[in-house]
């Protein structure tokens, strides 16, 4: 499989508040895709995507909040782009979430449950479900502190599942996984966010 799969002069933003924003960034160079550190409204024009990075959701959100960046990204949205959320990132596209509750961007039709498998130490990997949607079969998961995604719309398509718990989700242009996938060698997951 050729791991160039954007048009040459894509962009795609990673939000720069908190997360493993240097491993995003490897991951679409290795799709051939130029990241973009986003930490301002301007710093979202022109992008192909934007990925919502795994950390803290609570230090994420305050600084959406601080940065003024909830409704440009809502916008973002709005206008067709393309939005990749891990971890604490698919809580803050989540339409509510639970457990010390946190401001959302309200974009995905689902409720996140934060720190659903437990604390760091309850961290682990995964082989996803069989009959994985995508082109995704057999992708390790990596879950550290994770949410579990519940409730999910009727516009809502579970991609994968652990456990026969959904860890991955679409609605339209949006795809949230409650694991890490720039924590493992498999840019599958970047590249179906660059081809929706």
């Amino acid at each position: 499989m050729s791991q160039a799969v954007a048009a040459e002069g894509t962009r795609v933003g990673v939000l720069a508040i908190q997360g493993a924003v240097d491993k995003h960034f490897a991951m679409l160079e290795r799709l051939g895709v130029r990241g973009v550190r986003v930490l301002g409204k301007e710093d979202l024009a022109g992008l192909r995507g934007l990925i919502i990075p795994g950390g803290e959701s609570t230090t994420i959100s305050k600084g959406l909040d601080r940065l003024g960046l909830f409704e440009p990204i809502r916008a973002f949205a709005r206008a067709g782009g393309r939005i990749l959320g891990t971890c604490a990132g698919a809580i803050l596209l989540a339409r509510e979430c639970e457990n010390h509750p946190v401001p959302t961007l309200e974009l995905l039709d689902v409720r996140a449950v934060r720190n659903a498998y437990g604390t760091q130490v309850d961290s682990f990997v995964a082989q996803a479900d069989p009959g994985a949607a995508a082109n995704l079969e057999g992708m390790g998961c990596v879950f550290i502190r994770a949410p579990q995604i519940a409730d999910p719309g009727p516009e809502v398509e579970v991609l994968l599942r652990v456990d026969g718990l959904p860890v991955l989700v679409r609605q339209g242009r949006i795809l949230a996984s409650t694991f890490h996938p720039e924590l493992a060698d498999d840019p599958r997951l970047h590249a179906l966010m660059l081809g929706l």
